[in-house]
């Protein structure tokens, strides 16, 4: 039997290797196991919650029939099961679980992975990622039952299995979010790259009936993404950068291939980083909409939000890298925002969960507000809050070599980081360092596959590459 390992929210494997029909089953009748016995516990906090489970899935190769084998063995152990009838965003499947009263979710989905990749995504009773004490629950309850199923003709006869679009409810609760009205008569020509994912149209029907037009870049269902790996990063936007050059828009909106992260380009094709999207929704949350509350961010992301909660008088949790940790502190009172590096970024009053749809609809409700380019807005931060330059370098490193190089950087930290003295070694979640000017050098591995990513924040952009260079150095 294969050993099956999850990771932050789920289990993650390539396709037909590990990630086959009968190991999908083994995790679903697990998963089934898992809910059963928490719904029947009085002191658990999903006690009372109805015998429901949401499955939904992305564009990837064999997903549908990924998650219709999951969707069986909820069937075959008496859930009543909410399938997807096409590829959909995983929030959707998150806000759905909340919204439906179900006792949990499955996204088929391994999100910004490379194309040889699934994955079993498991949402909580509360609209968001599976925390790792559930997940290791889960993975404990494997091969504890025998699989039991029902095969899928027979659960829609029966109504074990209900194919439902659970879209349009999410998207109704995304446009309450913002003021939709404004957006609608903004005429914006919004472009957005859907990186070949399952957000392709999406701000095409969100925007319907608007006075903005929408142009989808990079729609096609494509198993392949187009030869990328489907991840809000800049340089994954030379297809979509060159469309815009010669079609140019206000604004693109970037959404990674189950559209839960964010990430954007100008209107010409220039490429905004992620810490630069999470700086500009920070500011539009305070300056244009005056929200007030804690903000929560990874400690791999940019320095500026922290500069800005201080002169905002904002109260700032730093947690690690993972939105599992995020998530929590969405769901208490006075939250405002959470955000990580990749693009994730959640938002209180919704759910726990990250939307890069939702925060789509937040980047064109600042850009309506506003009334000048995102460029004319970031620079009038970097004025405020100094440059702020990121970058991030994703090496190939063996996984029984990371123990030892963890150990090895805080033992043996830097003196400076280029022209300043080192302050602080940060090893939560990997090995940061921080130097007394705010610029910071991190070293960290995947939690899903074999690559050791290198991240860096400097005053400049030559700052920033010669850091990189540093932290491949260190991998000497």
């Amino acid at each position: 039997m294969t050993k099956i390992k999850f990771g932050t929210d789920g289990w993650r494997a390539v396709i037909a290797q590990d990630f086959t029909f009968a190991n999908v089953a083994r995790v679903a009748q697990a998963t089934a196991d898992y809910w059963a016995g928490e719904t029947a516990n009085p002191n658990a906090e999903i006690f009372g919650r109805r015998f429901k489970v949401v499955v939904g899935y992305d564009r990837r190769f064999f997903s549908d029939r990924f998650a219709q084998i999951t969707a069986e063995v909820f069937a075959g152990n008496g859930y009543e099961v909410i399938l997807t009838p096409e590829p959909t965003p995983t929030p959707a499947v998150s806000y759905a679980v909340k919204d439906l009263g179900a006792v949990g979710g499955v996204m088929i989905t391994a999100s910004h992975n490379p194309p040889i990749f699934n994955g079993f995504k498991l949402k909580s009773h509360f609209g968001g990622s599976s925390g790792p004490e559930e997940c290791q629950a889960v993975e404990a309850m494997l091969d504890h039952s025998p699989v039991r199923s029902l095969a899928l003709a027979e659960a829609l006869r029966a109504g074990k299995i209900i194919q439902s679009d659970i879209r349009p409810a999410h998207f109704r609760a995304i446009k309450r979010l913002v003021d939709f009205k404004l957006i609608a008569k903004s005429k914006l020509r919004v472009a957005h790259d859907a990186l070949f994912g399952v957000g392709a149209g999406v701000f095409e029907t969100l925007l319907a009936k608007t006075n903005c037009s929408v142009t989808t870049l990079n729609g096609k269902y494509d198993v392949l993404f187009g030869g990328i790996c489907p991840e809000p990063l800049p340089k994954n936007y030379l297809l979509g950068g060159a469309l815009l050059r010669r079609n140019p828009h206000d604004f693109c909106i970037v959404t990674d291939g189950d559209s839960d992260r964010i990430g954007a380009m100008d209107g010409r094709g220039g490429p905004l980083t992620n810490q630069q999207v999470i700086a500009l929704l920070l500011h539009h949350l305070v300056r244009n909409r005056g929200g007030r509350g804690t903000v929560t961010k990874t400690f791999n992301t940019t320095a500026m939000v922290d500069k800005m909660c201080v002169a905002w008088n904002l109260p700032l949790t730093e947690v690690g890298i993972g939105f599992r940790f995020i998530a929590p502190e969405l769901m208490k009172p006075g939250a405002l925002f959470g955000a990580e590096e990749s693009g994730s970024v959640g938002f209180a009053h919704h759910i726990p969960e990250r939307d890069g749809l939702a925060a789509g609809l937040f980047l064109l409700e600042m850009l309506a507000m506003e009334k000048i380019s995102v460029n004319k807005i970031w620079a009038k931060l970097e004025k405020e809050f100094g440059p702020h330059r990121y970058g991030r370098y994703d090496a190939h490193y063996p996984l029984e070599k990371r123990a030892a190089l963890m150990e090895s950087l805080k033992a043996h930290p830097p003196a400076r980081l280029l022209r300043s003295p080192l302050v602080r070694v940060d090893s939560r979640d990997g090995v940061k360092y921080v130097a007394e000017d705010s610029t910071w050098l991190m070293l960290r591995g995947s939690g899903t596959e074999p690559v050791l990513r290198i991240y860096a924040e400097g005053k400049s952009d030559a700052d920033c590459e010669k850091l990189l260079k540093l932290g491949r150095g260190l991998l000497q």
